[in-house]
């Protein structure tokens, strides 16, 4: 069991330091759903883009910052089908590609639309339109804090 921030999942110890370059990095934001913490109220989990248990390095370049639902749904994954197409894809890798390359927000702001195959793949798989949060964004858009600038 990890200790600190670091994802339940996570083996290793994640420095105080290092935990804090990787929130700065992801604008203290889930890189998969864009929730803020500064919204939700909650910490943030530090996510392994590729998880230990594949091999994936405690590391800046390996690591970014996912809310607890989008991490639970991640697990140990890096690849899932494309609903469409049915080819298995890489997750979306927050650090090294675009959020607005692969996803849009729905006219109405309270859903996410995955524009390629990782896209689509990555929203299915880590469940980015649950139901929850889809009812908790249309709060933030009456707010104004929702979508969030990408």
């Amino acid at each position: 069991m990890s200790r600190g921030c670091a994802t339940r999942m996570s083996r290793s110890y994640i420095p105080k330091s290092l935990r804090e370059q990787v929130s700065t990095d992801a604008r203290r934001r889930c890189g998969y759903c864009l929730t803020s913490a500064r919204i939700v109220g909650a910490p943030m989990e530090i996510d392994h883009i590729v998880p230990e248990s594949l091999g994936g390095p405690t590391t800046r370049e390996n690591l970014w910052l996912a809310c607890s639902m989008c991490n639970d749904h991640k697990g140990s994954r890096i690849a899932a089908a494309d609903p469409i197409t049915g080819t298995v894809v890489r997750l979306f890798d927050p650090r090294r590609q675009r959020w607005t390359e692969h996803f849009e927000w729905s006219v109405e702001g309270d859903a996410i639309l995955g524009k390629t195959a990782i896209g689509r793949a990555t929203v299915g798989a880590l469940r980015l339109n649950r139901v929850e949060l889809v009812e908790a964004r249309r709060g933030w858009i009456i707010a104004g804090w929702h979508p969030p600038a990408t």
